[in-house]
């Protein structure tokens, strides 16, 4: 059986993302393919049972059939956190990562692991992910989120040195249009000439990474104020009504497809936000807004989300999962998949697993 390691040197770099691709792919094409989480800091709950979130959902899409909770070996909760500083709990916890390899991996031609947030996690609990994937064999591709040109190339050249002999690849994720000319120019055959093989450079695509309103209901256990009720429309922007109606409305006019966060008695925040693209309000605080407000937002289609967090609070709970490439929608993965088609040698990266595609 063969393995790669998807990694990534930050957080929320397209990492589940791209194991859902790569795993519909190697299935379409005929392989047999499991997948694993060895070490997660995003603890969850499926029928009682502390599991990975992404764990959870790549279980889903894939069809795979283990236990969620088999999928993630080790999800570090405060207890569990706890007992390691104090010496009361498991000591080595390679031997539960090896054991859970090999179970994920049995009857599989290929086994996709997925490293936690990024490369900076792991080594308190014994589990950093250069030696995880040297104990398991694996070969490692690094997705690097595009910050800046100058992140781009410390984040690349930092990935190389901490993995090693081990690092197969790298997929540069989210370059915008303005940087596309940087990356593929200057990064990539600079990369190439230190040894660092560049699969692919792909382009940002907003859509991708955005919440739906469903997702933020979820988030934020919301109350829908209005009559329209639509849960599928797209959150690309989020803007924090906490000033002048006039400095509002000049920002919101530069923001498309956004969720607009303010206190319920901000009539004048809110007006502002229906003027422009809002994707939907979010109201702190229980606070009520006036009737013509939920009136009008009904009239132009908008969703009004009333939390009882203050608004700092909300901005917070956002935060966590704004920015992460969530791909729930069948529409989402595919063009997740059809953006690695354009713009990722594939071939190369097969070779890197040691298949035909």
């Amino acid at each position: 059986m063969k393995s790669l390691y998807v990694t990534s040197v930050d957080r929320y770099s397209g990492k589940t993302a791209l194991c859902l691709a790569l795993g519909k792919r190697l299935i379409e094409n005929g392989y047999k393919v499991g997948y694993l989480k060895p070490l997660s800091l995003q603890p969850g709950r499926v029928n009682d049972e502390v599991a990975d979130e992404d764990a959870v959902f790549v279980k889903q899409v894939l069809g795979l059939t283990m236990a969620a909770g088999d999928l993630s070996p080790v999800v570090v909760t405060s207890e569990l956190l706890r007992e390691r500083l104090t010496g009361t709990g498991a000591g080595d916890l390679m031997p539960k990562v090896r054991a859970a390899s090999e179970a994920a991996g049995a009857g599989q031609d290929i086994l996709l692991l997925e490293g936690g947030g990024s490369l900076r996690e792991g080594y308190v609990m014994g589990l950093p992910t250069p030696q995880v994937a040297a104990e398991l064999g694996s070969q490692v591709l690094v997705i690097v989120k595009y910050r800046d040109n100058v992140l781009l190339m410390d984040d690349v050249i930092a990935a190389q040195f901490r993995l090693g002999d081990s690092l197969c690849g790298v997929i540069i994720n989210r370059v915008p249009a303005g940087a596309m000319d940087f990356a593929e120019k200057y990064a990539r055959p600079y990369f190439e000439k230190q040894g660092i093989a560049i699969f692919g450079v792909l382009p940002e695509v907003r859509g991708l990474a955005a919440l739906t309103v469903e997702e933020l209901l979820d988030v934020l256990d919301a109350q829908i104020l209005t009559e329209t009720k639509t849960t599928d429309a797209l959150i690309e922007n989020l803007t924090i009504g906490a000033m002048t109606a006039e400095a509002a409305l000049s920002r919101m006019r530069k923001q498309r497809n956004k969720a607009v966060i303010t206190g319920g008695d901000r009539t004048d925040i809110q007006l502002a936000a229906l003027e422009t693209s809002t994707t939907c309000l979010v109201l702190t605080g229980n606070l009520h807004p006036s009737p013509l407000i939920i009136k009008q937002a009904d009239q132009l289609g908008v969703p009004i989300l009333l939390v009882p967090e203050n608004t700092m609070e909300t901005i917070e709970s956002i935060d966590r999962v704004f920015g992460k490439t969530r791909l729930g929608q069948t529409a989402k993965l595919e063009q997740f998949q059809a953006l690695l088609a354009e713009y990722v040698d594939l071939k190369r990266l097969d070779q890197c697993l040691g298949i035909s595609g």
